[in-house]
């Protein structure tokens, strides 16, 4: 437990026994009362947003969040199958839980899990990915003066940007925080 007064961005917290993670906290004060620190929180489990006020005088619990290096296997019945790179153990994912980072999984991806109480609670690929293009439209040739870029399909699902002369079969690699293409793989 430490004061809310010490709380800051981006530290995990658990309120009402879940897991948040603070997306934002200002201090707040109403006239001649005392202050208050205002935390915009995420609930890491169920994706919700949420604003709590705390006094300077109350008491926040710190939630310890694990996280572990697992390899991608595959999806199955909304399922997303991961195996410990240490100890081989496999765990299935529910979907919801892995959200749009399901379109950054490629087969065999490294990518790290993160556990509440011995129950995953998220992954987080990493910054970027390597991806196959599995649909492109055709280049357009001098339609402008300027770079153009046209849609691709990725196998895993992602629609991306990509430059005209990405054809499908090719790899490009992708950001993961912005999903826009950064080069050819």
């Amino acid at each position: 437990m430490i004061p809310a007064t010490q709380v800051k961005t981006g530290n995990c917290v658990v309120l009402d026994g879940q897991p948040h993670v603070v997306i934002a906290r200002r201090h707040v004060t109403q006239g001649r009362k005392p202050g208050k620190i205002q935390l915009k929180l995420r609930n890491v489990i169920t994706g919700l947003s949420t604003e709590k006020r705390f006094a300077s005088s109350d008491k926040v619990e710190v939630a310890s969040l694990e996280e572990k290096e697992m390899q991608y296997l595959y999806e199955a019945d909304e399922l997303f199958h991961f195996m410990d790179t240490e100890t081989y153990e496999q765990i299935a994912i529910n979907a919801a839980l892995v959200g749009d980072n399901r379109y950054y999984l490629a087969e065999s991806l490294v990518i790290s899990v993160m556990f509440f109480e011995g129950k995953p609670v998220g992954v987080h690929p990493p910054k970027a990915v390597v991806l196959e293009i599995a649909e492109a439209d055709p280049a357009l040739k001098h339609a402008t003066a300027q770079a153009q870029l046209k849609p691709a399909t990725t196998t895993t699902g992602l629609k991306v940007n990509v430059p005209p002369f990405v054809e499908k079969g090719n790899k490009i690699k992708v950001n993961t925080e912005t999903g826009e293409y950064l080069e050819r793989a």
